[in-house]
């Protein structure tokens, strides 16, 4: 659906985009994730037509969206990052007013019964809520039914509530078969909506998978708390990998790079010194601690989420 060779985006001296490389098929959300600056809107834009790449290739439904723009924003949904919407015309008007820009349209109750604004169709756009405009500009973009939603940070500057509205429509979609490119800065979003995470730094991609994979590449370590009772030698354990970290309470916590051994040294242990498992606790790194790992603290810093 979408293939994306070397690119490249320049503004005059400054480089948004080195060399992106990136294939993705249809079906399912895709996140990019990364910290505000990072080029996260200019690869969008560009995928978009509205910005010229600077060299490289880029396709979408194998169009060039640079040169033929008009036929594939037919296929497109996009929601920007601001939409200027006309403050006092009704919901329902802004509707029909987009959907003469399109040879054929879903019907309009029913795309502002999708995104739960079917209430507000008589209600002029300035009095909305934040969300409310967030469901609204996702309407807009669904109105001609496209294959393929671009949305650009939608939850951005939304309260938590209508974060998870927004996200409830995001999900609905994907249920039904449509593909979403997602561009986010929020981490929890990325790992809860997407089923493969694409992490940008600098215009630079540091990290492509899904948030399972890629928290099961991270280099950080998983935590163990571990309560016995009777006598605990921890030697089988430091053996299998496992790092004595110190106590909390009752617990002796240690950092382990495979829980997995760990968990079987800890079974022979306790096995072989006769000792009574009291409670046992593990903690996986996160894709939040995978973020980090590959932003670095000066570019982690600047994240708002």
């Amino acid at each position: 659906m979408i293939e994306i060779r070397n690119l490249v985006k320049d503004y005059g001296s400054e480089r948004a985009l080195s060399d992106v490389s990136l294939a993705i098929e249809s079906g399912g959300c895709v996140g990019l994730l990364g910290p505000n600056g990072a080029g996260k809107t200019t690869l969008v834009e560009i995928l978009e037509g509205l910005r010229e790449a600077t060299s490289g290739s880029v396709r979408v439904f194998g169009l060039d969206p640079a040169l033929e723009a008009r036929p594939l924003r037919l296929r497109i949904g996009v929601q920007l990052q601001a939409t200027a919407l006309p403050q006092e015309l009704k919901v329902s008007e802004v509707l029909r007013l987009y959907a003469a820009f399109y040879p054929a349209t879903l019907e309009p109750r029913a795309v502002l019964e999708s995104v739960d604004l079917l209430a507000k169709e008589r209600a002029l756009v300035r009095t909305l809520s934040g969300g409310e405009r967030q469901r609204l500009a996702l309407a807009l973009a669904l109105l001609h039914d496209p294959e393929l939603l671009l949305l650009d940070e939608p939850t951005a500057a939304l309260d938590p509530m209508a974060r998870r509205g927004v996200h409830a429509i995001v999900e609905q979609l994907v249920a039904r078969g449509k593909t979403v490119l997602l561009t986010t800065h929020y981490i929890e979003e990325a790992e809860k909506l997407c089923r493969r995470v694409v992490m940008i730094r600098r215009g630079e991609i540091v990290a492509d998978g899904s948030p399972f994979e890629l928290v099961g590449k991270a280099a950080g370590l998983s935590t163990l708390w571990i309560e016995v009772d009777g006598p605990f030698d921890p030697a089988p354990l430091l053996a299998a990998g496992a790092v004595e970290e110190g106590r909390e309470g009752r617990h002796r916590r240690f950092g382990v790079s495979d829980p997995g051994a760990a968990i079987v040294a800890l079974g022979d242990l306790l096995r072989a010194q006769g000792a009574r498992l009291v409670d046992l606790r593990l903690k996986r790194p996160t894709l939040e601690d995978v973020y980090l790992e590959y932003m670095g603290e000066s570019d982690a810093a600047r994240e708002v989420a």
